[in-house]
């Protein structure tokens, strides 16, 4: 008979590490990736183990019906939102948020 997870002590740990780690950016705005490519920006109020996330004043950045993992410069207020822990992918602090040029993609040269 073989056990198929973690020592209960290890799993446990885990799971404070994470509560304690999303647990500081409460009442602050974050930004949310989801599966599919939307995102959306908001406060967070709360979360659970399972990763569900409560947002307030959420504002969901509208994708590119061209290209649904680009995101347009269009928003569109949402409010108060429960967002689902199996669709969420990234959570970031919006506050220390920056964009940069993907390294992976070539950049057009000018001649």
């Amino acid at each position: 008979m073989s056990n198929s997870g973690p020592p209960p002590e290890k799993k446990q740990r885990k799971e404070t590490l994470m509560s304690s780690e999303l647990g500081k950016f409460l009442d602050k705005k974050v930004r949310v990736k989801f599966q599919g490519g939307r995102e959306a920006t908001g406060v967070l109020k709360g979360y659970d183990q399972l990763l569900n996330l409560v947002l307030d004043g959420t504002v969901e950045h509208i994708q590119d019906p061209e290209d649904p993992f680009k995101i347009t410069a269009e928003t569109r207020s949402l409010g108060l939102v429960i967002c689902r822990g199996t669709a969420v992918v990234l959570i970031c602090p919006f506050d220390s948020m920056e964009q940069i040029a993907n390294p992976f993609i070539q950049q057009e040269q000018t001649i």
